[in-house]
């Protein structure tokens, strides 16, 4: 991957929705080269744009999962965890023996049933640790909003796709005017909807419109009020590793609570950093790191996190194998849809 590359996956982390114009003018490119830069980066599976509804609209809220299980039974209990609905994250860590995965369910006695559901009782299971998100240290929540990839935009290309953000493709407005749109409330009816965003997160109007049976019109309205709503955001799946980033790994920090906020806003802001979030349990910060190697890694650890006031103590699980990368299965080194 080169400059341009990264400067259209930086583009479409502001804008997931920007037309090729649009990223071929922030890249310095022609919008048929950005076309084709984009495809050939989708067809080989590096990355996808998804629409995901937010957790919360659905009444769930997210919960982070170590399971620890025995190695010679790690292949069924990964490959039934990552095609599990509610499960939106899932990796293999160091030695093979633990699977940290991302549920989303209720809180209480309706959360209780269905994170029992995604957890059976099984054999190869040693232990679980469950632990709840307090607070993701990003306003959208896209939890793969790495930047360390490279490319670069300058105020002026931010500006320019931030005021596109929502506009979707090119498809003329339609003069019709009508009251489908509604608040940003689910209904039945966005359910084909939502679906075809899960699958790709980029399709146009005039196709969703397809799918759906709606006019463009109704779509682009109801798109609009879903995002508006705070509904509906996308991410960019990112496979670090088909990028030359091959260490990836958790951080699990201790930090005073008076501090808690200030460490995880800054940590948020570095560009080795995926994830971070405020959790319940003894650590109370887990942060998601993708380096070149092992080396970067350590620089990492006593150049950028060791010099933050507040934390007190850290463990760290290297990530072996990406599983499930939010809504896309990872096989054989690719982001596929799952069945």
């Amino acid at each position: 991957m080169d400059d341009i590359d990264g400067t259209i996956l930086r583009a479409l982390q502001v804008s997931p929705r920007a037309t090729f114009r649009q990223l071929g003018e922030v890249a310095g490119i022609s919008e048929q080269t950005a076309a084709r830069r984009y495809q050939s980066l989708r067809r080989a599976g590096v990355m996808k744009v998804v629409g995901i509804i937010k957790p919360s609209v659905r009444g769930q809220s997210e919960w982070v999962a170590r399971v620890r299980c025995r190695p010679d039974r790690m292949e069924p209990l990964a490959s039934s965890l990552a095609r599990r609905r509610e499960v939106a994250f899932a990796y293999v860590a160091s030695g093979g023996a633990e699977i940290i995965c991302l549920i989303r369910a209720p809180l209480g006695v309706a959360g209780e049933e269905a994170i029992a559901k995604t957890f059976p009782a099984r054999a190869s299971v040693t232990d679980v640790s469950i632990d709840l998100i307090l607070h993701a240290f990003d306003p959208g929540h896209p939890a793969s909003r790495w930047t360390g990839f490279g490319g670069h935009l300058s105020g002026r290309d931010r500006d320019l796709l931030s005021a596109a953000a929502g506009a979707g493709d090119d498809t003329p407005e339609e003069p019709e005017q009508d009251d489908t749109a509604g608040d940003g409330r689910l209904t039945g009816d966005d359910a084909m909807l939502i679906d075809a965003l899960v699958q790709d997160g980029r399709r146009a109007h005039r196709e969703l419109a397809r799918i759906c049976g709606w006019t463009v019109g109704r779509v682009r309205r109801r798109l609009r009020a879903l995002e508006r709503a705070g509904a509906l955001f996308y991410d960019v799946e990112i496979l670090p590793d088909r990028l030359g980033f091959d260490l990836s790994a958790t951080l699990w920090l201790t930090v005073t609570p008076s501090a808690l906020d200030l460490v995880g806003t800054e940590l948020a802001a570095h560009d080795e950093v995926a994830f971070a979030a405020a959790i319940s349990g003894e650590q109370n910060l887990m942060v998601s790191v993708i380096c070149r190697d092992t080396a970067h890694f350590y620089d990492y650890l006593r150049s950028r996190v060791a010099v933050i006031e507040g934390v007190t103590g850290y463990s760290v699980s290297i990530r072996m194998r990406r599983l499930k990368q939010n809504a896309s299965l990872v096989v054989q080194g690719r982001l596929i849809q799952p069945v």
